[in-house]
């Protein structure tokens, strides 16, 4: 019977959202930075929250936090209502900034066992978990190095050892990767899907479409504080009107083989530069095969051509109208 109990009980947990939002409002003046917002983050999962600059993903995150008030809707972490004194709550939670936080009067160690001591106070307790940290980031041979004395790299995974060493069971990063080299770049991914393997539930930001679809199991788009579209990278993708993108070498297509081009009814825009046609399609069988018969037939010479599915950024451009870097 307590078997059954605790299958029960765990099961219940399991259901709990990690993250639960429910019409969430926030204003600022006349302007309307979240406006009823809605998302919900499954426990265990690692979740990709996307929208140009302004589309309202930092304050979203900061009345999660508990570190803005706002107008009206429901915030619920864990199962718990979100308040700034509910610090039991804080404690399961870890934040990996944009900006990188540390103390330059501190090294790699101090640092990360500085930021530790605000959830562990007891120092024998948080002796380990800053060694393992250290550890888990790869800084040991930097361990006593302060912070001007690392790359950008090596201050990005400090950054991320100060806001995981107390072992949180929910973590945000926000752009954990700007600016970093390709090698620091894999280690902080790797080391994300490490975290999360090990039952750490992961909201992810960035400005980099190939990350989030390499590691995020589900991802949310928004933008103008209002949730636009949520699925995994394939479902959002088949969401879209844009299929294929097809870029064709040529350098004598004339203006009316263009306008030909144009006219095909799977095309949804064609650029000519004067050495290369690119088509962007709608969904089609044989798109390709159309097009070159309206090239062949305008006897224009056809080199290297290529043709890739829709990408996260072709949802993005599609749903929201701007590219993610705007």
């Amino acid at each position: 019977m307590a078997d059954e109990t605790t299958a029960t009980t765990q099961a219940a947990q399991a259901i709990v959202p990690a993250v639960h939002v429910s019409q969430l409002v926030k204003r600022y003046g006349d302007m309307v930075a979240l406006d009823y917002f809605d998302l919900d983050v499954q426990q265990g999962e690692i979740f990709g929250l996307l929208g140009p600059n302004g589309s309202g993903k930092t304050t979203a995150i900061n009345c999660i936090l508990a570190l803005l008030t706002y107008d009206s809707g429901t915030i619920r972490v864990f199962g718990e209502p979100m308040t700034p004194t509910n610090y039991a709550l804080k404690r399961r939670i870890g934040i990996v900034p944009q900006n990188v936080a540390v103390f330059n009067e501190l090294t790699v160690a101090e640092n990360i066992d500085y930021f530790c001591s605000l959830y562990v106070p007891k120092k024998a307790e948080r002796a380990p978990l800053v060694e393992e940290a250290i550890d888990f980031v790869g800084l040991r041979e930097f361990r006593k190095y302060r912070p001007g004395k690392l790359s950008g790299g090596l201050l990005r995974r400090l950054n991320i050892a100060c806001g995981i060493a107390h072992k949180p069971d929910l973590i945000f990063f926000d752009e954990p990767t700007v600016a970093v080299d390709p090698q620091s770049r894999n280690a902080i991914l790797e080391g994300i899907q490490k975290l999360n393997k090990a039952g750490a539930t992961v909201i992810y930001t960035s400005h980099y479409m190939e990350e989030v679809e390499q590691i995020c199991d589900r991802i949310l788009i928004m933008d103008h504080g209002r949730h636009l579209a949520l699925g995994t990278a394939e479902e959002l993708k088949n969401m879209i009107d844009t299929g294929e993108r097809i870029a064709i070498e040529t350098l004598d297509l004339s203006d009316e083989a263009l306008a030909e081009v144009r006219r095909l009814g799977f095309v949804i825009e064609a650029t000519y530069n004067g050495r290369e046609l690119e088509v962007r399609c709608r969904r089609g069988e044989h798109n390709l095969m159309d097009l070159l018969a309206v090239l062949r037939a305008a006897g224009a010479n056809i080199g290297h051509l290529a043709s890739r599915p829709p990408t996260l950024n072709d949802v993005f451009l599609e749903l929201t109208g701007t590219a993610l870097r705007d």
